[in-house]
C-alpha cells in the first residue's frame, strides 16, 4: 500500500540551538537548528533578497528526521548590521553558506529555496555541488533583466492599482526608470525620503504575491522593519544584476544535474511568472517539475504549501540509509 504523503505544516516548534556568527566586518549573520539534532541536514534560504527568515520556515520539514538550519542572509531579518549594503553580493552569501556549513559540521544538506532563495540555492549548488544531497526550489528567479522589467513594469498589466501605488512616491520624471529612482531613495540617509519608498516598494510585493488579496501579507510586507532591509537589499541586487554573469545558472546546470531536485511554481506567480521555472526545467529536466494550478507566488498559498512539504517529505525516502 502507497504511503500517505503529508501535506500540511508540522507544527510549531522552537529552536535547540541558535547563535550569532562573525562574517567579513561589520557583518554578523544570525542562526539556529532545530529538529533532530543527528538528522539529515535540511538548509532553508530565504527571498528576498533581505526578506529574512521567520518561525514558520521551520515548519516545511519533518522536525523527527531533519536536522533544520535556517540563518539570516547579510542585512536581513536578525543578522546585523540591518539593511547593511557592505560586501553585500552573491559571492560573499555562497561564502557565508560555507562557512555556517563548516561551523556546524556539516557535510552535505538538502538545500530549500523560494524566490530569491531559489536563486542563491541554485548559485549555491553550482558552485559547490559536493556539498548538495538534493533541492527543493519554489517560485523560480534567475534575475535576468525581462524578470527585473516585468517585475517594475509589467506587473501593472495585472496589478495596475498595485503600480500605481508603487509609483506614486515618484515625480514623472523619476518614473521613465523606476529601479534607478527607487535606488538612489533607499540610499538617502533623510528617513522622509527613505522610509516611504521602503514601505512603498515592498508593499507592492508583498500584495503582487499571493492569488487571493492578502491584508495580512500587506501589512506584514509594509512594516518598517522588514520594509527597510527588503527595499533597499533587493535594490542594490536588482541594480547590480544580482553580482552574477548573464544566463550563467542555466549555462552551468550540468553541474547539479545528477542532484535530486523538485521545481514547484505557482501557476499564477505574477512575481516571478513560470516561463522562468519552465526554463530552468527545459535545462534541468531530470528535476521533478510541479506546476501548482492555483497558486501565485506566495510560500504559504495552500496550493504551495502541500507541495513543498510533499517535496521534504518524498526527499526522506531516498535518504533511507542516512
Amino acid at each position: 500500500m502507497a504511503r500517505m504523503v503529508r501535506e500540511q505544516l508540522f507544527p510549531p516548534l522552537d529552536p535547540f540551538e541558535k547563535g550569532m556568527l562573525p562574517l567579513t566586518s561589520p557583518h554578523v549573520m544570525y542562526w539556529e537548528q532545530s529538529g533532530k539534532p543527528n538528522g539529515v541536514p535540511a538548509l532553508f534560504l530565504h527571498g528576498g533578497p533581505g526578506a529574512g527568515a521567520t518561525p514558520v520556515h521551520r515548519r516545511f520539514f519533518d522536525p523527527n528526521f531533519y536536522r533544520i538550519i535556517i540563518f539570516d542572509q547579510r542585512g536581513a531579518g536578525r543578522s546585523e548590521p540591518r539593511g547593511c549594503l557592505q560586501d553585500n553580493t552573491t559571492r560573499d552569501l555562497i561564502e557565508d553558506i560555507e562557512k555556517l556549513r563548516e561551523y556546524l559540521g556539516i557535510e552535505k544538506w538538502l538545500v530549500f529555496g523560494g524566490s530569491w532563495g531559489s536563486t542563491l540555492a541554485l548559485a549555491y549548488g553550482e558552485a559547490h555541488p559536493n556539498r548538495c544531497l538534493g533541492f527543493v526550489l519554489r517560485g523560480i528567479f534567475l534575475g535576468t533583466k525581462d524578470e527585473l522589467d516585468w517585475f517594475l513594469y509589467g506587473m501593472k498589466t495585472v496589478y495596475p492599482e498595485n503600480w500605481r501605488r508603487l509609483v506614486a512616491v515618484l515625480s514623472d520624471q523619476e518614473r521613465s526608470d523606476i529601479l534607478n529612482s527607487y535606488h538612489k531613495r533607499l540610499l538617502d540617509p533623510d528617513d522622509t525620503i527613505r522610509l516611504p519608498a521602503a514601505r512603498a516598494w515592498s508593499a507592492y510585493e508583498g500584495a503582487c504575491s499571493t492569488l487571493i488579496p492578502s491584508p495580512d501579507t500587506v501589512a506584514a510586507f509594509s512594516s518598517d522593519r522588514l520594509a527597510s532591509a527588503l527595499a533597499s537589499i533587493e535594490a542594490h541586487y536588482f541594480i547590480n544584476n544580482l553580482f552574477m554573469e548573464v544566463g550563467s545558472i542555466l549555462e552551468n546546470v550540468d553541474l547539479i544535474r545528477d542532484i535530486p531536485g523538485v521545481i514547484i511554481q505557482g501557476r499564477f506567480d505574477m512575481v516571478c511568472p513560470i516561463v522562468t521555472a519552465d526554463a530552468l526545467h527545459q535545462a534541468w529536466p531530470e528535476a521533478e517539475y510541479v506546476v501548482v494550478p492555483d497558486a501565485g507566488h506566495s510560500a504559504m498559498e495552500p496550493g504551495i504549501r502541500a507541495a513543498l512539504v510533499r517535496a521534504t517529505e518524498t526527499f526522506k525516502d531516498q535518504q533511507k540509509d542516512w
